[in-house]
């Protein structure tokens, strides 16, 4: 059997103090950030709550890339 790739990239949640960090990173208020649904199954998977930060980490053959996206109940 063929192993099959992770098609789902790795969701983490980030603390409050870091999620603060990574907007002073980027010079960007929170709200600016992408979305993310409360009811996103990874979102729901991290117990995430509205106005949290998640972090997800992608690798493609060009390397390793973090993305950020903010929880919102939509």
């Amino acid at each position: 059997m063929v192993d099959a790739p992770n098609l789902i990239p790795e969701h983490e949640l980030l603390s409050d103090s870091e999620a603060k960090k990574v907007a002073k990173r980027f010079s960007v208020p929170l709200e600016k950030f992408p979305k993310i649904s409360v009811n996103d199954p990874q979102a729901k998977k991290l117990n995430a709550k509205k106005g949290n930060l998640v972090a997800i980490h992608r690798t493609d053959p060009t390397g390793k890339y973090t993305y950020y996206r903010l929880v919102v109940e939509l």
